[in-house]
């Protein structure tokens, strides 16, 4: 794995993923109920951005420059160690907010965690499954932009997609897209309707969580007309081969 890569996955597709935990899980969105507060990460050599707490909302903002809270890293690796639980970073800034960093925040982060990496048992209640499944969803979707645009593997796949859109769907539940412009790839966590240019749609949410979980073979349950392929098949064949890299990221 590319370390500079992994740090924009754990950026954007992880703590990205903290704003609409806090959208869904009443656990989650009571931590920040009343808070008003911003976080930046800044990696040197890779990303920076900002999740900004106010109003008992969480966004997501490209960019460290203008937040309450800095966390400064000195390479992706030392990111890395902190989704990692390796790294504990020291702020240069915000000293006086450092509460809401190691209490309300360090809380978001382990329920998110165990939505994303959750026990069995969690899964056999209807509402945590479906929850964890469309997080577990939209975190993919980011990683495989991230991967198409980033890793050198990723990359290779990503220079034989034409330009268009990729909408990427559960049956009955979420839907988004891969924009592939220039053989760089973006994610739209929006359902794109009908401006796409293929589209992969899985049946629903127990045969998506059984792809994302390896559970069942992504070809064979296209076979078995469980995931449905419309549109530019290229498309779709070269993002597919940038999800076996998204397993190996996410692990």
């Amino acid at each position: 794995m590319d370390a500079k890569t992994l740090a924009y996955i754990n950026l954007h597709a992880i703590l990205g993923s903290i704003p609409r935990l806090c959208e869904m899980v009443p656990e989650a969105k009571k931590l920040i109920e009343g808070k008003d507060v911003s976080i930046g990460f800044d990696v040197k050599g890779g990303p920076a951005g900002t999740l900004v707490f106010k109003n008992g909302t969480c966004t997501f903002v490209e960019g460290a420059d203008n937040c309450d809270v800095k966390l400064p890293f000195s390479s992706p690796e030392k990111f890395n160690g902190l989704i990692d639980g390796t790294t504990t970073p020291i702020p240069t800034k915000g000293f006086t907010k450092i509460g809401f960093l190691l209490k309300n925040f360090t809380k978001l982060t382990d329920i998110l965690t165990n939505y994303l990496q959750p026990e069995p048992s969690a899964l056999k209640d209807q509402t945590f499954f479906n929850t964890s499944t469309i997080l577990m969803f939209h975190l993919i979707v980011e990683a495989l932009a991230q991967i198409g645009t980033l890793d050198e593997v990723g990359k290779a796949s990503a220079s034989y997609i034409t330009d268009g859109a990729i909408r990427l769907a559960i049956g009955g539940g979420p839907a988004a897209s891969i924009k592939a412009k220039d053989h760089v790839l973006t994610a739209n966590h929006e359902d794109p309707g009908d401006d796409y240019t293929s589209s992969m749609e899985f049946g629903d949410m127990k045969i998506a969580r059984d792809l994302f979980d390896g559970n069942i073979n992504a070809v064979a349950a296209v076979g078995q007309g469980l995931v449905r392929i419309r549109g530019m098949i290229s498309q779709v064949d070269n993002v597919n081969r940038i999800l076996d890299r998204v397993a190996l990221y996410l692990g």
